[in-house]
């Protein structure tokens, strides 16, 4: 006779929801987003506003499912580019089940942290605050100052030290958010990973290959538009153009003799390859588009959402750190730079 003979074994109810991710600049978001769902599908550069849409992530397990959105980082924003990352933040923080608030371990504290923290206390839904980068710590027990400033901030129902980048701590922040969502079912399939369309990804990957390969005072100004995408039967054809504000910045692009652009460009081949597992033959350009983070037109085309007619929803941001209304624009012309010759990779003969 089995002693559990007239106990109730409660029937495990499968849990899903939806996460956004949220912090102040270079605070370690998109890594954390690919750790916890175990693929790459947002870039990463030790450079501040490295995301600037929102990046949805899905992680999948038998009785769970977890629809993570990265968002860029909480600054004050100036520039019409930046207006529109804020806007996207206030968009996810609409309809969550729960947030998780990055913080720097090895950051020192400032007025800034507040202003972030606003964006979080305007909401009503659950947070935790996720102690990031630990292992950049000295001694681990620095970061115990660090959860009471921010228990003195604000009530979140988590305090969480980890590494996103050595994936200490990944595991168990992810058992947690599991317990604290509601039952529900799964929203997308178990294999599904993210909705970013094909073209949206490699100008991502390009970009993220520039601010690797550079190392220098341009990340700000580097936008990647995909010009021409032809799928035939053994290799994707792909144009792609790398965009500057200034003259001055396409030599630090190309490099001597087209160097570092080709470096740009096999790496970005690399990578996408294996993400789209497919044959690519890639051509990238430099082209000078002047002011184009002040223009709205050229930040619809990077706007991978409106490409696909899918317009962000009305959000309104705290007090504080909230955009001002972005004021008309002139276009102002785009300068074809002087051509270099293209990075071009040959498909390998099948």
């Amino acid at each position: 006779m089995s002693k559990n003979r007239g106990r109730r074994n409660p029937v495990q109810k499968h849990r899903s929801g939806f996460v956004s991710i949220l912090g102040r600049p270079n605070a370690g978001k998109s890594t954390l987003l690919n750790a916890l769902i175990g693929a790459k599908v947002a870039i990463v550069a030790d450079k501040p506003q490295t995301t600037r849409t929102l990046v949805q992530g899905v992680y999948t397990e038998p009785m769970a499912q977890i629809v993570f959105l990265d968002t860029p980082g909480i600054h004050d924003a100036q520039s019409l580019i930046n207006k529109r990352m804020m806007l996207a933040v206030a968009e996810a923080l609409e309809g969550r089940d729960l947030l998780l608030y990055v913080v720097d371990a090895t950051r020192e504290a400032s007025e800034d942290d507040a202003k972030a923290l606003e964006w979080v206390k305007r909401t009503k839904t659950r947070a935790i605050a996720v102690i990031n980068k630990i292992d950049l710590l000295e001694n681990h027990a620095l970061v115990l100052p660090v959860i009471e400033r921010h228990k003195a901030l604000h009530d979140f129902i988590e305090y969480i030290p980890l590494s996103a980048s050595a994936g200490d701590g990944v595991d168990e922040l992810r058992k947690l958010i599991v317990r604290h969502l509601p039952p529900g079912p799964a929203y997308f399939p178990a294999d599904y990973l993210t909705d970013q369309p094909e073209r949206f990804l490699l100008a991502e990957i390009i970009r993220e290959k520039v601010l690797h390969v550079t190392r220098q005072e341009v990340p700000h100004s580097v936008a990647v538009t995909i010009e021409r995408w032809e799928d035939t039967p053994r290799v994707t054809k792909v144009d792609a153009t790398i965009h500057v504000e200034r003259e001055g910045q396409k030599p630090i692009i190309v490099g001597a003799g087209g160097s570092r652009l080709k470096e740009i460009g096999t790496q970005a081949r690399i990578e996408a390859e294996a993400l789209l597992g497919r044959k690519l033959f890639l051509q990238i350009y430099v082209r000078v588009s002047e002011k184009w983070r002040e223009r709205d037109s050229f930040l619809d085309e990077l706007d991978w959402r409106k490409q696909l007619g899918v317009a962000p929803r009305e959000a309104i941001e705290p007090t504080g750190m909230k955009p001002e209304a972005a004021a008309d624009a002139q276009e102002p012309s785009t300068q074809e730079a002087e051509a270099p010759e293209p990075e071009v990779q040959e498909p390998d003969a099948r």
